[in-house]
């Protein structure tokens, strides 16, 4: 992801930089971070090396002291907040929350970036009267534990994976928000016996560029001794400055009314569902390693890729006045990928939770014409 060029580094911490913290999935599934430039390029580390945009928000610390006492969208049942969560279970040594509701086919409801599964809370009461609906938490996020690990797109397919396994235990459709989008996608490949169909909405991921080629070369004794020890020093700096940033809730409500259109559902329940996870002390430590080393290692997994492997029907529902993936990103899937069936919503990047009646039914209507039967070990048909 390239940002303009720009010869004042006068304000690296306006504004604009709300949209660069939140969102590192526009055009990429993770952006480069490159925490130590070139003293030619020394404003491009406020402008994009610590750009960390997609999901909703950063992990805070804070607990707001609100009472939730908002009202619900208007004609829309809403998942009750639970201060303590509902369900858990324990995937290697870490606590995993979930929330279960109904009987059914099971759907399984994968949350974006910083959110949680209160995110989906207008789509479970509605899922739930046809179909039996999970909605997990990813490691690091919500109410699942902040796991002192090396954080990788790939522990978070294990995690989906082992749930489908060990929790759900039979077919199942597996739905993503953002990050959620491209964790339902891995997961979908790494279990076609189980998967029976995804949907998407406003996935992170990025094709992949072929011409593109790696400027890697081995670390001198200079680099590792010197120069690698002060970069860590000088990223947890500025990192824990942005971190303390992201962590309040006025700065959350901001980001979150940025990206939906509509922002009446921009509520009490939304923010805190996000801030009070977060108290974790691990939280901080959590930020620091998704925002380093989790950013600096994602580049190999592309969407190309991964379609390449999936085999069951997908539903992109996608919000077409998101401000961060816009519906050229779905186009494109749609064309790569046969067996896609696209629905465009006037809605930001979380429609699910912007305009929760038309996104329920769009997915009720797709879950209506799936054949609920797992697919075959291998793609039955060509790609694009």
């Amino acid at each position: 992801m390239s940002s303009p060029p720009s010869s004042s580094c006068a304000a690296p911490l306006s504004s604009s930089l709300r949209t660069q913290l939140f969102n590192p999935f526009p055009n990429r599934f993770i952006s480069s971070a490159r925490f130590y430039q070139h003293r030619s390029s020394k404003c491009e580390m406020s402008r994009r090396g610590f750009a960390l945009k997609g999901g909703i928000v950063a992990s805070g610390v804070s607990v707001m002291g609100s009472s939730l006492i908002t009202e619900p969208a208007q004609g829309v049942e809403r998942l009750e907040f639970k201060p303590d969560g509902y369900n858990f279970w324990t995937w290697r040594g870490h606590r995993i929350h979930y929330v279960v509701q109904g009987e059914g086919f099971p759907i399984v409801l994968i949350h974006g970036f910083g959110a949680s599964a209160f995110h989906w809370r207008y789509n479970i009461p509605e899922l739930a009267k046809k179909y039996k609906v999970y909605a997990i938490d990813l490691l690091g996020f919500g109410w699942s534990d902040k796991a002192l690990i090396e954080y990788d797109a790939m522990v978070w397919r294990d995690q989906v994976v082992d749930f489908l396994k060990e929790i759900v235990k039979e077919p199942a459709v597996v739905v993503g928000n953002s990050l959620g989008g491209f964790t339902a996608l891995v997961a979908a490949a790494g279990l076609p016996e189980q998967v029976v169909g995804v949907a998407l909405l406003n996935s992170a991921g990025q094709f992949g560029n072929a011409n593109s080629k790696s400027n890697e070369s081995e670390e001198t004794l200079l680099q590792k001794a010197i120069v690698k020890p002060l970069k860590e020093i000088f990223q947890r700096i500025v990192l824990g400055f942005l971190f303390w940033q992201a962590k309040q809730p006025a700065r959350i409500e901001s980001v979150l009314k940025s990206v939906y259109i509509n922002s009446s559902n921009v509520d009490d329940y939304l923010v805190e569902s996000i801030t009070r996870p977060a108290a974790d002390p691990n939280a901080g430590e959590v930020y620091y390693r998704l925002m380093t080393r989790f950013m600096l290692n994602q580049s190999k997994y592309t969407l190309d890729g991964v379609l390449s492997e999936l085999c069951c029907p997908l539903l992109l529902l996608w919000g077409d006045l998101d401000p961060w993936v816009g519906p050229a990103k779905a186009n494109r899937i749609k064309e790569f990928y046969p067996k896609t069936s696209l629905v465009n919503l006037k809605a930001g990047h979380c429609p699910h939770d912007e305009v929760p009646e038309l996104a329920n039914k769009a997915l009720l209507d797709w879950l209506s014409g799936l054949t609920l039967e797992p697919p075959p070990s291998r793609c039955n048909f060509v790609q694009i």
